[in-house]
């Protein structure tokens, strides 16, 4: 298979082709990180604190190997596209096998339950991993200007957010042998399309070898100035983000004094927005730009908790309007920073070179964000004297502060770091 150009234009049928395997690899996450630690506690008797570890343990083994696997796929691109497909249809065999068999498994004593998660946990997450930085390094290796690069992100994220929502009501509905078929129909579907998707050209192993970029490739992205400091707001703004995505059923369940209902409407209603803010987003990057349109998001972000920071009991309709402009602000966090991305790959003649390496690093910082957020708002509410639960109104205007206020501060350190670092030097005109 030889490389060809990305078309001038992005179209519907391309975004198909190419985004949808984003949808069975987001609609795996969230059953991992919410279904399954439930069914395991809960159903099956395996004891909670056993289970933890090893949700840590294995959650950051995969973070770790993200950077190894992105150097992986380099070398497969240098090879050939056909080799990456290769891989990706390997990596979906195996994740559609792990993951079936963690919410199918053949033990019943707790212990045996225990290492049974384990492996299988290994497997969906490696194979999680190998797909996902694959996925998002063909996209990278495109190129375009910053419309078509935020396009290719945004319909492959925007179609991730269909996933999570399919995975929100599938299980609940349906249940859990439904949810295992149409993962693996998605999966299916995914990778025929992703055949069928624009190719990218990518230099060939003769051609990188002596490259900056072919010598010591899994720490090649680090010398690269630019790089540092989008990962510097990437990082800041994502642990601004993680925060509420932790505390919400709490401030939910004890500040709201709500239910169920509203947390899955609540959810429905975010992810919903989310997706639907795409076009959006774009509309303004064609006028504003990759940088300033992801500053507008941080705004958008901020202004939205500060009210929800005045929300208290019964205040269920207003929190849902919170959760609209919430979603609709991570639209831009998911279109963007990915785009910016591309754009720092390109700028630094690293296209078809290191694109893998770059992500591997790249998804490694979010995943240390969501560990950050969850290892640094809980038990910072803890010692400040939150526990689930509690009526007392200090306490409560704690988890209120932890939940709105914190994030605010840290979207407008990243959105004043994004104008420092990324839209400052850009606006200097070169050296003579």
């Amino acid at each position: 298979m030889n490389g060809t150009s990305a078309p001038a234009a992005w179209s519907v049928g391309d975004g198909l082709r190419y985004g949808m395997l984003g949808l069975p690899l987001a609609f795996c996450a969230l059953p991992l990180y919410l279904l399954m630690p439930n069914l395991y506690a809960r159903q099956w008797g395996v004891p909670l604190a056993a289970l933890g570890a090893l949700l840590l343990g294995v959650r950051l083994f995969d973070a770790v190997i993200d950077p190894l696997l992105g150097r992986l796929i380099d070398r497969l691109f240098s090879t050939s596209l056909r080799s990456v497909l290769r891989l990706g249809a390997l990596a979906s065999v195996a994740l559609a096998v792990g993951f079936s068999l963690l919410f199918l498994p053949l033990p019943h004593e707790p212990a045996a339950l225990l290492w049974w998660a384990g492996v299988w946990l290994v497997v969906t997450y490696v194979a999680y991993s190998a797909l996902t930085v694959a996925h998002q390094s063909w996209g990278a290796m495109l190129g375009g200007d910053a419309l078509y690069r935020s396009g290719v992100v945004a319909w492959r994220e925007g179609l991730g957010l269909v996933g999570v929502l399919l995975a929100a009501v599938t299980p609940v509905l349906w249940g859990v042998p439904t949810m295992l078929l149409l993962l693996l129909i998605g999966l299916v579907l995914g990778c025929w399309l992703w055949r069928r998707a624009p190719q990218p050209t990518v230099l060939s192993a003769a051609a990188r070898h002596g490259s900056a970029a072919d010598r010591g490739a899994l720490w090649h992205p680090w010398r690269n100035a630019d790089f540092r400091r989008l990962l510097a707001v990437y990082l800041l703004n994502g642990i601004a983000s993680a925060i509420p995505a932790t505390l919400v059923l709490f401030f939910v369940q004890d500040r709201l004094q709500a239910g169920e209902a509203l947390q899955s409407a609540a959810l429905g209603v975010y992810f919903l927005c989310g997706a639907l803010s795409m076009p959006v987003w774009l509309g303004l990057v064609a006028r504003l730009g990759l940088a300033r349109t992801w500053q507008a998001g941080m705004a958008l972000a901020i202004a939205t908790f500060l009210g929800a920071s005045q929300l208290g009991a019964g205040d269920a309709l207003w929190f849902l309007l919170v959760c609209a402009l919430s979603g609709a602000a991570l639209g831009s966090d998911l279109a963007l920073p990915t785009a910016l991305l591309t754009g720092v790959i390109d700028t630094a003649g690293d296209r078809g070179r290191a694109d893998a390496s770059y992500f591997g690093w790249w998804n490694f910082a979010t995943k240390i964000n969501l560990a950050l957020a969850a290892g640094l708002a809980l038990p910072l509410l803890g010692w400040l004297g939150y526990a689930p639960g509690t009526r007392d109104p200090q306490a409560l205007a704690l988890l209120s502060a932890a939940y709105c206020l914190l994030p605010c501060g840290l979207k407008a350190m990243a959105a004043l770091a994004l104008h420092f670092f990324i839209l400052q030097p850009a606006a200097q005109p070169p050296l003579p």
